[in-house]
């Protein structure tokens, strides 16, 4: 099956913590707030698929970047370039740094991986690359919001 989209909330208490504090989270490029948070992910290719016995393979790339922003700009944080890769290790959601170069910012536990409501929702932690984007206030391994991967119905 074909990966249509990626929803992913990063962290509900992070999100929490920016808007409590009269801080924004604002979407650009084809990505979207959806209702229960988390930020929804075009698919850029059909790279990344779901094959027959669940397992998830390839790469993917997504469209769109969600900004953080609190504290007059003090806590600014940009996502955007968002990529999916598995590979013999698991697999890494990634962000571009600021000259486009992929950064992990999260390692997904496929083995953990479960079928839910037709998407595929995958636990994920911080690296350590995601801890310091996130201004170190979560340290490497933090349990964040699981990735949901949106499947085509065919």
């Amino acid at each position: 099956m074909r990966v249509t989209a990626l929803h992913w909330g990063v962290k509900q208490s992070f999100r929490a913590y920016v808007e409590g504090a009269g801080g924004t989270i604002a979407t650009d490029g084809g990505a979207e707030r959806i209702y229960s948070g988390e930020i929804a992910f075009a698919a850029g290719g059909d790279g990344l698929t779901v094959g027959a016995n669940g397992s998830l393979q390839g790469s993917g790339s997504f469209a769109g970047e969600v900004r953080f922003e609190a504290h007059g700009g003090m806590l600014s944080v940009r996502l955007s370039g968002l990529s999916l890769d598995v590979d013999a290790e698991g697999a890494s959601l990634k962000v571009a740094d600021e000259r486009g170069k992929p950064l992990e910012i999260a390692r997904l536990d496929l083995a953990a991986a479960a079928i839910d409501d037709g998407d595929l929702v995958i636990p994920a932690r911080l690296s350590i690359d995601g801890s310091y984007l996130l201004g170190d206030h979560y340290p490497p391994r933090t349990v964040v919001d699981p990735v949901r991967l949106k499947l085509a119905r065919t």
